[in-house]
């Protein structure tokens, strides 16, 4: 075992020594295409600019670079500072001016340098707001701020421009347009890159006579040598450097100060995703206590504590006490993680993290997607994706998503199907205000997950009958379980100026969960003969779930602050019913099934809701570019009800809880982030103690250092130290029998390091490794050191990929996924462990416009591992070999 865990950290260690090596070795090589490159046309304008074919002109999004080739002045380069963007640059362009100078179009942004034909544009355009990278330069202004250029409402229909250092050789222009995006003209001349902004409105005036080509059989002047200038569109990547789920806001990963992991779209393709266990491999720590295919797709683990009931769509709860929520990726645009508390925003929620959905919402172009996907097992998928206006002034938009899948499995009986439809409507009803409006319906039926649960022996350990039947069922033919649940929300968002805003959000969610299964609990001497009971169960829940807030942005003397403040009405409402009967024994090498079930052991119809009210605030101050402050507090009360209808008794108990946080971001250079952060969170508990004393709420407190660093613009890793304490945890009271008291506690401690994005065009990574020591540290019933389960002390992940950039290859790609899952206990008490696995999974695909075909393999070398257990009885093997392939067409 100490074998297989040092080959980990050597090869840990290799992937953070290649990366370290490509990025200190080389300034992003650009790739200079030969006679037939299409070439930008060039137009003398006023004061010798030329003019760059703008980034509006460019297809957004492009699935590739675009290069375009331009004729600019050559000035006199410096030493260390090639003229040719094809050759190895040694240093950064600095850029030592922004000036905004008025134009009788509008406003023209001026990035002062002689080296200006150094730079690469990249367009990274979204909404309202225009977006460019301009890699290869640093601001380096004279004023005391001196790596952020700002201009408040500039122009009409212009709300704000932004030029700022992102990293330590990338400078991002931020154009904010009130209620359309800018349009944006690139230009080049002595004085530097020259951006001419217009705004929507006027924009869309009659266009004036343009100004008369140079032919392009012309020669140049001395002073108009050619030089290259690559100019590229927003494009699908491994990294997103924005989340919504730390603060609410749409801020920088950099300045959150607390670990966040983003999954994009591109990811979850290229993997070929369909259920929330492949997709969240790609997290370091994260695990599953029930297995992939699971009925309870939202049993997740983060830094060891179950957080199956920490999950959002789009910013809102789904439901704390019900976790039948569904997962299906035709909906989902992509999945952002939050490490350790989250109460402060989003109420009560377990200590190890959250998880958020975002979904895809509609676009202002046409969109039309579909796929198609065959493979093992008889698994047929296919979905379909449309979007666009339903109206010439744009002003009305649909998006539509459906979705069907059908499968079988590699155990025997199994049966599952999918539908997913999910119809999205946003309506700009003025141009402050924005209504969107969804609603989305998931069904799930499928044989039970359960009846694939194997013992102990004759699986982990040896049996002496052999080894038993990787496809052994254990259950019924037609035990099933299936998941319906149907969601309707809106989403209103007003602009009060360029500062303010207010959110109010709504949604309602209906889950139903009927379950019939068979399951295992004792093996006899025989080894071959398995003891089983018959259950039959009906889980449904409902939650309603409102949220305003308004999110602000002001200043006090030098000091910057957007603040976020907001109140919160949340009800869920549960009722679980069933019976559970004897049944008979199956055996496990020679089963006979359809055996008489016996009487009724017990029946339970339990009901319960929990209504709570939450009110919170938090203020991200910017003391300087360089060092900002997270300050957040939220106040909660709640009040739950549990009713046994059979036993006709009924428990009320109410409570209130805070839950704070606190963070600093020190960034001492440009590209890397030092941070710290205390926060804490809550559940309710309910019942009393001895002499009626009502139980007060679980708590979380997690404190959290690490480094954030930007290797360059397109690749980022975070290095993350926590020490993560549950308390509050109902244990024995060992002075009153029967009774239960709050002195329990359990603590998490770990390391989690991450890489993300891409390393060179076409090759992408998403790599990352944690250390997890998790275990009980006070408790009067369970031994005092005793782990998790299902929780490893160290997990390892890589997916990586590459695509031909040009060639004869062009548009083909293939790629490679190591998975590492170190040994955990196989239950609560630790009786047993179930060992360590590596598994490796790897795609091939290629894409041509708007084609694209891949096939996918998961478990490429066909290896038996154990993907989870719950006791001796029931362990559940990981799948064998898959392969699917999969086509999709855009339009």
């Amino acid at each position: 075992m100490k074998s297989r865990q040092l080959n980990i950290y050597l090869l840990a260690a290799t992937l953070v020594g290649m990366i370290v090596t490509l990025v200190t070795q080389r300034v992003a090589a650009q790739v200079k295409f030969d006679n037939n490159t299409q070439q930008a046309s060039i137009l003398k304008q006023g004061s010798g600019h030329r003019k760059i074919r703008q980034p509006s002109e460019l297809k957004i999004p492009l699935t590739k670079a675009e290069y375009l080739l331009v004729q600019s002045p050559t000035p006199t380069n410096p030493p260390s500072v090639p003229a040719s963007l094809g050759q190895k640059q040694s240093s950064v362009v600095p850029i030592t001016g922004v000036k905004a100078n008025p134009t009788d179009k509008g406003i023209e942004v001026i990035l002062e340098t002689p080296f200006g034909t150094q730079l690469q544009v990249t367009n990274r355009s979204a909404g309202s707001n225009f977006t460019a990278d301009v890699s290869g330069g640093q601001l380096r202004l004279p004023s005391s701020n001196a790596f952020t250029f700002r201009s408040d409402k500039p122009l009409a229909g212009i709300t704000e421009i932004i030029v700022t250092n992102i990293n330590a050789n990338t400078v991002r222009v931020t154009v904010v347009g009130e209620k359309a995006l800018p349009k944006v003209e690139l230009f080049d001349d002595n004085a530097g890159l020259v951006f001419g902004i217009t705004s929507a409105a006027i924009a869309t005036s009659p266009p004036q006579q343009p100004q008369q080509q140079q032919p392009a059989s012309q020669t140049p002047s001395a002073q108009d040598e050619p030089i290259e200038l690559v100019v590229t569109g927003e494009q699908d990547g491994y990294r997103v450097p924005d989340a919504s789920v730390g603060t609410r806001t749409d801020t920088p990963l950099r300045d959150i100060p607390q670990s966040i992991q983003v999954i994009p779209q591109q990811v979850l393709r290229d993997q070929n995703v369909t259920n929330l266990a492949e997709a969240l491999r790609n997290v370091p720590g994260a695990g599953f206590g029930n297995p992939a295919r699971s009925l309870f797709d939202s049993s997740i683990i983060l830094r060891g504590f179950d957080s199956g009931n920490n999950v959002l769509r789009n910013g809102l709860n789904e439901s704390p006490n019900n976790n039948n929520i569904g997962f299906e990726t035709a909906g989902i645009e992509r999945i952002e993680v939050l490490k350790g508390p989250a109460s402060v925003l989003y109420g009560q929620a377990a200590p190890g993290g959250t998880v958020n959905y975002v979904t895809k919402q509609p676009l202002n172009q046409p969109y039309y997607s579909v796929e198609a996907s065959v493979g093992s097992f008889d698994f047929y998928r296919g979905a379909l994706d449309l979007s666009g206006s339903l109206n010439t002034s744009k002003t009305v938009l649909y998006r539509l998503n459906l979705a069907a899948q059908t499968t079988e499995s590699f155990f025997d009986f199994f049966e599952g199907q999918r539908y997913f439809v999910a119809p999205t409507l946003s309506w700009l009803l003025s141009d402050r205000t924005k209504l969107t409006i969804d609603f989305e319906y998931f069904a799930k039926p499928q044989s039970a997950d359960s009846t694939y649960a194997l013992p102990l022996v004759g699986t982990v350990l040896p049996n002496p009958n052999g080894k038993i039947p990787r496809n052994r069922n254990v259950g019924e033919p037609d035990d099933t379980e299936s998941l319906y649940t149907t969601r309707v929300g809106y989403d209103l968002e007003h602009r009060f100026s360029s500062n303010w805003q207010i959110r109010n959000a709504f949604r309602f969610l209906q889950a139903e969960a009927p379950r019939t299964f068979m399951a295992g609990y004792d093996l006899a001497d025989d080894n071959r003969t398995l003891s089983r009971f018959f259950g039959s169960q009906s889980n449904n829940g409902k939650s309603f779930n409102s949220d305003t807030y308004v999110v602000g942005k002001f200043s006090t003397g030098s000091i910057r602050h957007q603040l976020v403040t907001g109140i919160s009405l949340t009800r869920q409402e549960t009722n679980f019913t069933g019976f559970g009967r004897e049944a008979a024994p199956i055996d496990l090498f020679n089963p006979v099934y359809g055996q008489p079930l016996g009487d009724v052991d017990f029946t339970f119809d339990i009901s319960g809701s929990i209504d709570t009210l939450g009110i919170y605030v938090q203020d991200q101050i910017t003391l300087a570019e360089n060092l900002k402050l997270l300050l957040g507090g939220r106040f909660d009360t709640f009040r739950q009800t549990d009713e046994d209808r059979l036993a006709n008794t009924e428990t009320k108990q109410s409570g209130n809880a805070f839950s704070p946080r606190v963070g600093i971001v020190y960034q001492p250079i440009v590209p890397i982030s030092l941070y710290a952060s205390y926060s804490r969170s809550f559940t309710p508990t309910l019942g009393t103690g001895f002499g009626g004393n009502v139980f007060q709420p679980e708590r979380g407190t997690q404190y959290e250092v690490g480094v954030k660093a930007d290797l360059n613009s397109r690749l980022a890793a975070t290095l993350a130290l926590y020490d993560l304490t549950r308390s509050n945890v109902l244990t024995d009271d060992p002075d009153n029998p029967g009774f239960s008291i709050q002195t329990g506690e359990q603590r998490s401690r770990g390391v989690e390091l991450t890489f993300q994005g891409e390393i060179l065009p076409g090759w992408n990574i998403i790599a990352g490794y944690a250390y997890t020591d998790a275990k009980v540290t006070e408790d009067n019933t369970l031994p005092v050191g005793l782990r998790f389960r299902a929780v490893p002390e160290n997990t390892f992940n890589l997916w990586t990929s590459y695509e031909f950039q040009r060639g004869s290859l062009q548009g083909f790609g293939a790629g490679v996924g190591l998975f590492f899952v170190g040994e955990r206990q196989g239950d609560t008490l630790n009786t047993f462990q179930l060992p360590s696995y590596f598994r490796t999974d790897a795609a091939i695909f290629y894409k041509r416009n708007r084609f694209r075909a891949a096939l996918n393999f998961q478990n490429l070398f066909d290896v038996d591992y154990f993907e989870t257990s719950f006791n001796r009885y029931r362990v559940f093997y990981g799948d064998p070999l898959t392969v699917q392939g999969t086509i999709s067409w855009e339009l």
